[in-house]
């Protein structure tokens, strides 16, 4: 990389020039390119680290990143499904503009371009470690590997094969805090006490069990986001790194991941650039995952492509500008659950469109919360948890945040919300026409078309 004093006569060089051949446009210098590094959790919700509140859980690394950078209050994934939610974040794209890569284990074409691609063909060395685009068959989509760039041995070796003047881009795809859990390795991290049991859980032995391990999966990432900062501040490279620290879905509990409530889709994500971004910021405009690769492009210097529905961050966080006042989500398959549905988020409102109400929505991973719901949805007692999961919805709900922020009250027939819920649904509906779904201009079926892939492949 050129030096500021090289930086400098250069451009002196150019302007000079111009006093010759009037034509030459004198150029301001080129700022020098940032490294990035994506840090992806595999399940990790919304409200689980110690800088957003819990006081039950340990994530000093997280809550270092958020003090020394950007801290994200109202981060959204695109899908609260892993596959399609992380295809969305490579391709900058929501979900349901990528074909058949709106549904878990559907392949992502290789005709939508994804940033660790653009970026390596503007000069970056890329890799990638653990989970990446997946689940699913990259080769499928007309891919020679995974969409989130080649894979490396380690963060640390990876980084030591790249020449100190040339910029990475690097994808650490963690398996933490996916299930099954590692309940040998983790037993006695967590003092059950502490955990907090969100309001669509019942507070039992059972389930304060399974929330036990998956805190400590949660702190089991954290430690490797320390991990990653030590290899960078060895290296000398940490204050020109982007970090972006986020997870792909909620928690993977009933009524969280594969549901697009709050609990599904809400996202923990810090980002950290050295003198780019002051620190302490606490962003409570809305964003959405997709919103990342146009950030990274934009940092980089590239031009972002047309395609990209997700808007770039810097202005965000460089400059305090102004950002949106809602995000949109959504979901189609989730393996053999088919309940497609588009929900938009504001401060106040959650409102949710469900297209297919008649269809069972229950879709959760297999474990101890699950199975107790499961074992007594006929108890009185619970019959209320069982219903906020796996009863049929209708085919609209709304939530009023202020009132509920559990999400657990739907006020879409109240007469006092009538307008609301109108002029949600009219915005709504602009957004999904503006971006293309094909569910707004009610050719949803094509989803519906897709063959069902992988619903017995093992997690990764």
């Amino acid at each position: 990389m050129k030096s500021p004093l090289n930086q400098f006569l250069t451009t002196l060089a150019i302007c000079a020039a111009t006093l010759l051949w009037p034509d030459i446009v004198c150029a301001a210098p080129v700022k020098e390119r940032p490294n990035i590094l994506l840090v992806i959790a595999d399940d990790w919700g919304w409200g689980h680290a110690g800088v957003l509140g819990d006081r039950g859980i340990k994530t000093p690394n997280f809550d270092r990143l958020a003090k020394e950078g950007a801290l994200f209050r109202n981060a959204y994934c695109a899908a609260p499904t892993c596959s399609a939610s992380r295809a969305s974040l490579l391709t900058g794209q929501m979900f349901y503009r990528l074909g058949e890569a709106a549904n878990l284990h559907g392949p992502l074409d290789a005709k939508y371009p994804v940033y660790p691609d653009l970026l390596e063909s503007a000069g970056y060395a890329v890799g990638m470690v653990g989970k990446g685009w997946a689940p699913g068959n990259f080769k499928a989509g007309g891919r020679t590997r995974n969409p989130a760039g080649p894979m490396a041995k380690d963060f640390k070796t990876f980084l030591e094969s790249v020449p100190a003047d040339q910029p990475f881009c690097f994808w650490f795809g963690s398996l933490n805090p996916h299930r099954p859990f590692d309940q040998k390795s983790l037993a006695g991290t967590v003092d059950p006490k502490s955990v907090t049991v969100p309001a669509f859980l019942p507070d039992t032995p059972e389930v304060r069990a399974d929330l036990v391990e998956y805190y400590a999966e949660v702190q089991a990432f954290d430690r490797e986001i320390g991990s990653l900062l030590k290899v960078l501040e060895q290296s000398g490279r940490l204050e020109n790194t982007l970090i972006v620290v986020t997870s792909d879905n909620g928690m993977p509990f009933p009524r969280a991941k594969c549901n697009i409530y709050d609990s599904g889709t809400r996202m923990p994500t810090a980002i950290r650039w050295g003198a780019h971004v002051k620190p302490g910021q606490v962003v409570d405009d809305f964003v959405s995952l997709t919103d990342l690769a146009p950030t990274f492009l934009a940092a980089a210097g590239q031009p972002v492509p047309a395609e990209m529905s997700g808007k770039s961050l810097l202005p965000l966080i460089e400059s305090n500008a102004p950002g949106q006042d809602f995000v949109v989500t959504g979901r189609e398959r989730h393996g053999g659950s088919d309940y497609p549905c588009r929900a938009i988020r504001t401060t106040g409102y959650l409102y949710i469109r469900n297209y297919h109400p008649a269809d069972s929505p229950a879709a959760a991973d297999s474990g101890p919360a699950l199975a107790f719901l499961a074992e007594h949805k006929a108890d009185p007692a619970m019959e209320k948890y069982w219903k906020a999961f796996g009863e049929l919805r209708p085919a609209e709900e709304l939530y009023d945040n202020s009132k509920d922020p559990d999400q657990m009250h739907n006020v879409a027939e109240d007469p006092a919300y009538a307008s609301i819920k109108k002029d949600l649904s009219r915005k709504l509906d602009e957004y999904l026409a503006a971006t293309g779904d094909p569910r707004g201009t009610g050719k949803g079926e094509v989803f519906d078309s897709y063959p069902i892939r992988g619903t017995k492949a093992p997690a990764p």
